[in-house]
């Protein structure tokens, strides 16, 4: 990956993820983070996973990370995209839909 392709992907994760990593690490030790989203087999669900790992992500030095690491961040910035247009009508404050946004780092109300 070119430097100008690693930037790319670090400015549109940092634009999807408008969180820090205190916030997301707060909302992800509640019962409201914990009880959406897509849980394969009864345990973590897919969105709490990656917001374990965001929190990581936001803690490393650009230059420490991995492939592996962009690729994850390419994948939360998809995910944010394609969550936000699903935005229910009315007020979102209290509603499942944010609840997932927010464990992939992104909150709508900010």
């Amino acid at each position: 990956m070119s430097a100008e392709e690693r930037q790319v992907t670090l400015d549109r994760f940092h634009e999807a993820v408008n969180m820090t990593a205190g916030e997301l690490e707060k909302w992800l030790d509640t019962e409201r983070s914990r009880a959406v989203g897509q849980k394969g087999g009864g345990g973590e669900s897919t969105g709490h996973a990656s917001g374990r790992r965001i929190v990581k992500l936001l803690r490393v030095r650009k230059d420490d990370l991995s492939d592996d690491d962009l690729g994850h961040m390419r994948k939360v910035t998809g995910y944010v995209r394609r969550h936000a247009e699903q935005r229910p009508a009315g007020d979102v404050g209290d509603t499942r839909w944010r609840y997932s946004l927010m464990n992939w780092g992104h909150d709508p109300e900010k």
